[in-house]
């Protein structure tokens, strides 16, 4: 039994809760601080690169900001940093000691801009190498699959963009998202049995848009290291681009469409793929999406689209935990993987 995994899963609303209310005076300090700049450069692996593409969207959409992601291996490997001039130099991971995350904060300092630490380790190198540091305050993580830090991670971001934007009805909105991520994991006991159903799956495709192409990368990431399918995710138009040929009969295709901006093409989208026999998982509020699913992951109703990567998330990581379960893997102890994942 996944017992690790299954209590930091449902942590979450609780590590959300303290999260806010411990860092974000602290976040309005810091964007009241921070200089002029004129795009934010990203550093993250893995679950953190997850958390950096919803930034794209979070920052960019409220704050006007733009979001690259960084190419640590130009600082490590080829020793060859680009000139970061007008930038904001973020980099995010969980435990702050991936070296090459450290060398492009550190060479945003030698280069005189900001710079900026997301961890879950206030002593982590990636902190010591930042002007400012914000912890997700989420205790230790001892599943090896990052869950709570990765929702942390994604309300870190939000706290920045409901600070950078202004107006106080986006900070009153993430305040309920503790909430919601309630509700949510009161609605998915019945993914359980549900995973019974995916136990010789091999291969899976994972759709998202807008906010959400950040849940189904990480959520593909989740199937792949807690139960060995090979899972892949687009945006639903990278997907019309070419690997929409790939959908066989019974192929199993998971949606992530909850209400909002993109939602209209994701529905012409999921009814294109059920005409094509792909089977679909699809997680919504939405009864006309539901009604298409052969298995659905459900969503609470009215999360404002920007905070719903928070919420669409959770119900992946209860698919994925008890889909390693009913495959006889054991979520907890993912072979050929270690919790701190350093590279260069």
């Amino acid at each position: 039994m996944s017992v690790l995994l299954d209590e930091e899963i449902r942590s979450q609303p609780d590590v959300l809760a303290g999260l806010i209310a411990q860092e974000g005076a602290r976040v309005r300090r810091i964007v009241a601080d921070l200089p002029p700049f004129a795009y934010a450069l990203i550093a993250a692996r893995g679950t953190s690169d997850h958390a950096a593409t919803y930034a794209k969207y979070a920052w960019a959409a409220l704050t006007g900001h733009p979001v690259a992601l960084a190419t640590p291996a130009l600082h490590t490997l080829y020793h060859t940093p680009p000139r970061l001039d007008e930038a904001l130099v973020v980099g995010i991971s969980q435990s702050g000691q991936s070296p090459d995350i450290v060398a492009v904060v550190e060479e945003g300092k030698r280069q005189g801009r900001p710079t900026l630490a997301i961890t879950n380790d206030g002593s982590s190198p990636l902190a010591a190498a930042a002007d400012h540091v914000i912890e997700l305050h989420a205790g230790v993580e001892r599943s090896v699959a990052a869950t709570k830090t990765y929702t942390a991670q994604l309300a870190t971001i939000a706290l920045l963009a409901a600070a950078w934007h202004g107006q106080p009805e986006r900070w009153t909105e993430l305040e309920r998202m503790p909430d919601v991520l309630s509700a949510v994991l009161g609605g998915v006991d019945d993914l359980a049995q549900q995973a019974e159903r995916y136990r010789y799956m091999e291969h899976c495709v994972l759709i998202g848009r807008g906010y959400n192409y950040a849940t189904a990368l990480e959520l593909a990431l989740k199937l792949k290291e807690l139960t060995y399918v090979m899972a892949s995710a687009y945006s639903s138009a990278d997907f019309r681009h070419g690997p929409i040929a790939t959908i066989a009969d019974g192929m199993p295709v998971l949606l992530i469409m909850p209400q909002g901006a993109v939602f209209s093409d994701m529905l012409q989208l999921a009814q294109d793929l059920q005409m094509q026999g792909a089977e679909l998982l699809v997680a919504s509020d939405v009864a006309e999406a539901q009604a298409l699913a052969t298995t659905v992951l459900p969503l609470p109703p009215a999360v404002p689209e920007w905070l719903s990567p928070i919420a669409a998330i959770v119900p992946g990581q209860v698919l994925a935990m008890n889909l390693a379960r009913a495959k006889g893997v054991d979520p907890d102890r993912p072979r050929g993987l270690q919790k701190v994942t350093r590279t260069v």
